[in-house]
């Protein structure tokens, strides 16, 4: 299956002899070309300018194996062809991903990753949203506590309880006042990041 070609490719080259020291082109090299990995697998001759070859390496069948089994080789061909060539590797890379996704999941391919991700997204930012208010009553919890030891220490013995209105007036401010710092606190944050 291996056939030897002269010319100045980039695949497994070994130096030729013929060249002369003193010319000003590329020497010429002898080529020795392996088929990719696509042509060996569907135990065909590899072409000179085979559209496969640059993105299925014979050291990795296991790529277009997948790719195969899932697109085709005529559908990889085609899809290939119709595009310009810088963006061929990045759509081979994208046809093995959702190759091995839809083996892993034949319904839903990628689109079930993606749903299970933003569903973990989703998990993750309610139990952040439910720490964030726990630390927020833990905080008011506190301010309250060290309201009644201040209470108790400025007060007489006979008005140790406090009325209930001015404790809770007391403790509105503290929670207005930690909530206005906060919400300052936020703004800087997105100030800075939209400059």
């Amino acid at each position: 299956m291996e056939s030897t070609i002269s010319s100045s490719s980039s695949r497994s080259v070994s130096p030729s002899s013929s060249s002369s020291p003193n010319s000003s082109s590329p020497p010429s090299v002898t080529v020795v070309v392996s088929p990719c990995a696509a042509c060996k697998i569907l135990r065909r001759r590899c072409a000179d300018k085979c559209v496969l070859a640059p993105y299925f390496p014979p050291n990795d069948p296991i790529k277009f194996t997948t790719a195969h089994r899932v697109f085709g080789a005529s559908n990889i061909i085609k899809f290939l062809q119709e595009l310009p060539e810088f963006q061929r590797a990045d759509a081979v890379s994208s046809m093995v991903y959702e190759a091995n996704a839809r083996l892993r999941d034949p319904v839903y391919g990628c689109a079930g990753s993606i749903c299970q991700l933003q569903k973990q997204v989703s998990d993750l930012q309610a139990q952040l949203a439910k720490a964030q208010a726990e630390v927020v009553n833990m905080q008011c919890q506190q301010a309250n506590l060290m309201a009644l030891i201040c209470m108790e220490m400025g007060q007489s013995p006979q008005a140790i309880s406090p009325p209930q209105q001015s404790l809770d007036n007391f403790t509105n401010n503290i929670s207005m006042s930690f909530l206005d710092d906060n919400i300052n606190n936020f703004g800087s944050v997105w100030e800075t990041l939209w400059t």
